[in-house]
Formats: C-alpha cells, sequence, structure tokens
C-alpha cells in the first residue's frame, strides 16, 4: 500500500492532468505496489476536494461490468466513479472535444432512484423497488492515462474514466420493461458503430447497481433518492471524434442523442 503521502500527490497528478489535459504515464508502471484501496483513496482524495470548491455528487456509475472486460482487467467485480454536477452534458450542446484527452461514449441504460437504497445488504429487489425509472443514457469516458494504457488501479484513482453523462427524456417505470432484454444501436452519423443487449452488463444491470449499493456502504456513502446510476454499458466503447453526432436508440426505452465540436 501507499503512504497517504503518495496517494494525494497522485491525486494531485490526476487532478492537474485533467485540468491541463496532459496526460500521465500509467500509475501502476511507476509504482507496482498499489493496490485497490489505494485507488479509491486516491479517487476520494479528489472528489472530496471538489466537493469542497461545490460540486454536488449526482450518482455514481459502475465500470467493468461485463465478464470481458474483468477477464481483461483480471479482477473478479466492477469498480466504481463518481458523478458530478458539472460532468452533465446535454443533447441540444455539442460537447467541446479539447476539454478532454482521449473521449468516448458507452451505451447505457440509466436507473433513477426514487427512493434510499440500503447499504451492506442491498439486493437486485431492493434495487428494483427502489427504482422510480429506467432511462436512456451515454455515458462520456476519458482517461488522463496516456493513449488508454490503463490498469485496474489507473481507472479508479482516475474516477472509473468517467467524464460526463447524458439522459435521454424518456422515463420507463421498471414494471414496463424487461431490463435484462433490452437491444440498445449505437450510431455514429448516421452508421451503426455498436450494438449490444443489456443484458451484457453481468447478465442483468440491477446485479450491478446492487453491488455498487454494497460497495459504496464500506466507504460510508450510500445510494440515495434522486440519484442516477449508470450500471455499466451494453455495448464497446466509441472513439468521439469532433463534428461526430451519436445516437443511441434503446427497444422500448427511446433513445438519447450526444454531439462533439
Amino acid at each position: 500500500m501507499l503512504s497517504d503521502a503518495v496517494r494525494k500527490e497522485l491525486a494531485e497528478e490526476l487532478a492537474v492532468a485533467e485540468r491541463d489535459r496532459v496526460p500521465l504515464d500509467p500509475l501502476v508502471a511507476r509504482y507496482p505496489d498499489i493496490d485497490v484501496v489505494d485507488a479509491y483513496e486516491i479517487q476520494l482524495i479528489n472528489i472530496r476536494q471538489r466537493i469542497e470548491n461545490g460540486s454536488r455528487v449526482i450518482g455514481h456509475k459502475v465500470g467493468l461490468s461485463s465478464k470481458a472486460m474483468q477477464q481483461m482487467m483480471g479482477v473478479d467485480e466492477p469498480d466504481y466513479g463518481h458523478l458530478l454536477g458539472e460532468m452533465e452534458v446535454f443533447e441540444d450542446v455539442p460537447v467541446d472535444t479539447s476539454k478532454f484527452l482521449y473521449p468516448r461514449v458507452e451505451v447505457e441504460v440509466g436507473f433513477v432512484l426514487g427512493a434510499d437504497l440500503p447499504g451492506a445488504d442491498c439486493t437486485e429487489e431492493d434495487v428494483l423497488k427502489a427504482t422510480v425509472a429506467y432511462a436512456p443514457a451515454i455515458e462520456l469516458i476519458d482517461t488522463r492515462i496516456k493513449d488508454w494504457k490503463i490498469g485496474l488501479c489507473d481507472t479508479i484513482a482516475d474516477n472509473a474514466s468517467s467524464a460526463g453523462w447524458v439522459l435521454g427524456p424518456e422515463r420507463i417505470a421498471p414494471d414496463q420493461l424487461d431490463i435484462k432484454n433490452i437491444d440498445a444501436v449505437l450510431t455514429r452519423n448516421g452508421e451503426v458503430v455498436a450494438e449490444g443487449r443489456s443484458d451484457a452488463v453481468l447478465g442483468d444491470p440491477t446485479i450491478g447497481v446492487a453491488w455498487l449499493a454494497r460497495k459504496v456502504a464500506s466507504f460510508g456513502v450510500r445510494l440515495k433518492k434522486g440519484d442516477i446510476v449508470l450500471p455499466g454499458s451494453c455495448t464497446r466503447a466509441i472513439d468521439a471524434r469532433p463534428g461526430d453526432d451519436f445516437l443511441a436508440e434503446f427497444a422500448g426505452l427511446g433513445s438519447v442523442r450526444l454531439r462533439f465540436s
């Protein structure tokens, strides 16, 4: 494990890399002894600092939610990051790609919580009871590590590579849609670039949300009424370039658009 001083130093490096858009060499290469606890503490140092500076936590995202990604990273559980208010992007406002290093988009079924979730003993049933609606979502991801050459601790420390999120206008109650059977298609400039289905997320996205509620409870955090939870991508991540116009369409759930300038 790393010392508190090194954790703070790495948190500052990541914050500066994001601010100045100058990527870092992988943390795992520089500090081979870094572990998951170090990485979450580094993430939390920056989140706490942003909250002190006026940011507000809107919700959380789950990463590494597919078995393929877990196998690639050599882990057996997902990871998570925070969604902050200033990270929200909008369908009708093009995103300036110059504000990011290596932007990509992912297609997700968003959960909007209508009640607080339990902590350490949260179940999938609890998630369904607390969810007021599903929503079509695109997550904007980025990395502050050079060329996406990340290890597990790199992405965790870097807020699970999260950079932005947008929800489409549709809201569908959980009892109106089978969360495990939502087909999704992503087009870029009118061309299909990715297809998937919601059960790509751990077989059932509610599993990811329940895992998240239990995981953050170990850090003294609860998922609360009004929070947005992004449980993981239905499709592979797609690079975003200036001028790109993305449209994610979900069977029975509507669509969401994200444009880049």
